[in-house]
């Protein structure tokens, strides 16, 4: 261990835990060196004690999440901004997982989707486990996800993004030169409407499609096309000054269920 980066370090203490989750609960300030807050790079030396600390006791989430619709096997939940879709592992922040069984007291409830924590939109809940099972048979092609989004640039005509991504153990997808052969997990690009350029030049707003869905695969294929969503902290500009990261997962499309709930944000004017 001596020499070794902390966020390294750390893994002799949480076997099996992959980097993302040490460097991020060594920012919250959960992991002390001899006592004091380290950092990722700190170099620990032989003997030096290291200590995890126990998340705060968790609050009641204030958040009401809405149920948009629901039959005997299937709900749709609208799942705000800012909110993870499922529990973190050594996380104690409130997801919308947690909530299932008090939002359906009756049933089984299962998550069969999820969004980024940015992201706000639809989450599709399995109510029976034979609707679980179903839905994990289907074919992937018949799971239509519609999204609308607002990205950094003019777009004029519709776009098909093709290429092969890479989301293994990184914070980042890789968006790789080859194409992908399977049309499955293509990203389908509309315009929508070109709205009022600012700082950063042109923005549109999108309507996207996807079938499988893979990794932050809508954010990484555009910022590689040189779309990137406006508000985008890790594809996009960074600090283009957006209030929210502009991706809403506003239409899900499957047999014998379809939900929408369309994009509640207001539109950014430039400054």
């Amino acid at each position: 261990m001596s020499g070794q980066r902390l966020d390294k370090a750390l893994e002799q203490l949480m076997p099996g835990t992959g980097l993302r989750l040490r460097r991020r609960l060594i920012e919250l300030g959960r992991v002390h060196v001899q006592g004091r807050a380290g950092a990722p790079s700190l170099k620990v030396l032989e003997g030096w004690r290291i200590d995890l600390l126990p998340p705060e006791a968790p609050q009641k989430s204030a958040v009401k999440i809405p149920i948009v619709k629901r039959t005997m096997s299937f709900a749709a939940l609208l799942k705000p901004a800012g909110m993870h879709s499922s529990a973190i592992a050594g996380m104690n922040e409130p997801c919308v997982e947690a909530l299932l069984p008090g939002l359906f007291p009756d049933s089984q409830p299962v998550l069969l989707n999820r969004l980024d924590n940015l992201t706000s939109g639809l989450l599709l809940v399995a109510l029976k486990p034979q609707a679980q099972k179903d839905y994990a048979i289907m074919d992937a092609m018949k799971v239509t996800k519609e999204y609308v989004a607002i990205v950094v640039g003019q777009l004029d005509e519709a776009l098909e993004l093709r290429r092969c991504l890479d989301s293994d153990d990184r914070r980042r997808t890789r968006v790789l030169a080859k194409l992908d052969p399977e049309r499955r997990n293509w990203t389908f690009v509309w315009p929508v409407e070109e709205l009022p350029g600012g700082p950063l030049g042109p923005l549109t707003k999108v309507r996207v499609q996807i079938y499988a869905g893979a990794r932050h695969q809508i954010r990484a294929h555009l910022a590689a096309a040189m779309l990137p969503i406006l508000g985008d902290p890790l594809y996009g500009e960074g600090n283009d000054g957006a209030s929210r990261l502009f991706l809403h997962h506003r239409r899900i499309v499957f047999p014998r269920f379809e939900a929408e709930a369309p994009e509640n944000w207001t539109v950014p004017v430039p400054t």
